[in-house]
C-alpha cells in the first residue's frame, strides 16, 4: 500500500477534507494512473451533498486524465507512461448490456466499499463512481481508460471523460440526430455546451439554447447555438418555435436536473420528436406529463446515461475533433485549481457561472 493525498467526504454537505489515504497496487486487469487533472462535475457535488445517498467516507471525482504509472496482470494495450483519459464507465464486457454495445448500463455491479483505497489507518473508504478521482492517483479497471496522445493537454482531456461524452453522445448516440434537423438544448452549462457542440458537429440546421442566464446564452452561441431563449420568460417554448420557423424541434436535450425543465421539455418538440433526458434531479423528485399528447404526436422520451458511449470507439474521434479545432475543450475550462483549493472550486461551480473547474496537479 502506498500513501497519497485525496479529498475525502466524511459527512454529506460538509467541506471535503484533504488527507492521506492508502492506495493498493493494481490487481488483475487494473491500472494505476497518476493524475494530472480532474474536473469537477455537478454529479460529484450532488453526491457529496447527499442527493443520491451512498457510502461514507468516500472519495468522489470521475472526470480525469493522467499517465499510467503501474499495470496489473492481464492488462492489454496499456503500458507505463501512456497518457490516458479516466472514465467512470466500468464495464464487464460480457453481460447482456455490454455484449449488446451498451457498456454505460453494464449489469455487473461494482462495490466501491471494497475497492483499492482505504483510510490512513486502514479503514473502509468508498471509491465513488468506480474512480475516486479527487486524489493524486487512482487504480481502476483497464476498460475505464482510453489511451490518448501525449500532445493533448491533460486539463482539456479530463473534460472528455464525462461532460463531453455525455453532451456530445446524447445528440449523436441517443438522439441519432441527422444533418438538417433542429435541436433544443435546455441548460447551457458544461454538459449543455457539449450537447450544442454535438448538434453543430452533427450538422443541425438550427440549435436553440434555453437557459435562465443571458450570459450563458451568449456563451452558447460561441459553441454553436444559432438562437438563445430565456427560460425565465412566459412560455419560452413559443420563442423556441418562432426561432425554428414556426415548428417544434426534432430533439430536445435536457441537460439540467431541474423538474420544471423536464415538465416543459415536451412543449419544445415537433411531431415525432423526442426528449433526451440527461440531467439528473435528486432522488424522489417527480415530474408530470400528459401521455395522450406524446402518443397522439408520435413523440417520445428516453434517458441517456453518459451519452450512450462506447469509450474506446467514441473518445478517439472526439480527441481528433479537438486536435482539428472542431471540438472546443480549452474554452470549457473556467478555472484551474490545486487539490488544496477543491472546496473553493466546488463553491465556484455551485454559483452556476462556471463551465468546468479543473483540479490540476503540478508535477
Amino acid at each position: 500500500m502506498q500513501t497519497i493525498k485525496a479529498a475525502v467526504c466524511h459527512t454529506f454537505g460538509e467541506p471535503l477534507r484533504i488527507e492521506d489515504i492508502q492506495l493498493r497496487e493494481p490487481e488483475m486487469g487494473e491500472v494505476e494512473v497518476t493524475l494530472d487533472a480532474v474536473a469537477i462535475c455537478h454529479s460529484d457535488i450532488s453526491f457529496a451533498g447527499g442527493a443520491w445517498g451512498g457510502s461514507l467516507p468516500a472519495v468522489y471525482g470521475h472526470e480525469a486524465a493522467g499517465r499510467v504509472s503501474a499495470v496489473g496482470n492481464g492488462v492489454n494495450g496499456l503500458a507505463v507512461g501512456d497518457s490516458v483519459v479516466v472514465t467512470l464507465i466500468r464495464s464487464c464486457g460480457t453481460c447482456p448490456s455490454c455484449a449488446g454495445g451498451k457498456p454505460t448500463v453494464c449489469e455487473t455491479p461494482y462495490d466501491g466499499d471494497h475497492g483499492p483505497i482505504k483510510t490512513a489507518d486502514g479503514g473502509k473508504l468508498h471509491q465513488a463512481m468506480a474512480t475516486g478521482g479527487f486524489a493524486e492517483k487512482v487504480v481502476v479497471d483497464q476498460r475505464q481508460l482510453v489511451k490518448i496522445s501525449h500532445d493533448i493537454p491533460k486539463d482539456a482531456a479530463s473534460l472528455i471523460a464525462c461532460g463531453v461524452i455525455t453532451g456530445v453522445g446524447a445528440v449523436i448516440n441517443a438522439a441519432n440526430l441527422r444533418a438538417g434537423q433542429d435541436v433544443v438544448v435546455i441548460g447551457a452549462g458544461g454538459v449543455g455546451l457539449n450537447a450544442i457542440q454535438g448538434a453543430r458537429i452533427a450538422g443541425a440546421r438550427r440549435i436553440v439554447a434555453v437557459d435562465m442566464s443571458e450570459e450563458k446564452l451568449e456563451i452558447a452561441k460561441e459553441f454553436g447555438a444559432t438562437h438563445g431563449v430565456l427560460a425565465t420568460g412566459a412560455k419560452p417554448w413559443r420563442a423556441s418555435h418562432k426561432a425554428l420557423g414556426g415548428r417544434g424541434a426534432d430533439a430536445v436535450i435536457v441537460t439540467v436536473g431541474a423538474i420544471p425543465a423536464y415538465e416543459q421539455a415536451p412543449r419544445y418538440l415537433g411531431l415525432g420528436g423526442k426528449v433526451i433526458m440527461v440531467g439528473m434531479p435528486h432522488s424522489g423528485a417527480m415530474a408530470e406529463y400528459e401521455p395522450v399528447m406524446l402518443a397522439a404526436t408520435g413523440q417520445g422520451m428516453v434517458g441517456s446515461k453518459m451519452g450512450d458511449v462506447v469509450i474506446q470507439r467514441d473518445i478517439p474521434w472526439m480527441v481528433d475533433l479537438y486536435s482539428q479545432g472542431r471540438l472546443k475543450l480549452d474554452e470549457l475550462i473556467s478555472g484551474r485549481w490545486s487539490l488544496d483549493q477543491i472546496n473553493e472550486a466546488i463553491a465556484d461551480t455551485k454559483t452556476g457561472s462556471a463551465r468546468r473547474n479543473v483540479i490540476v496537479f503540478n508535477r
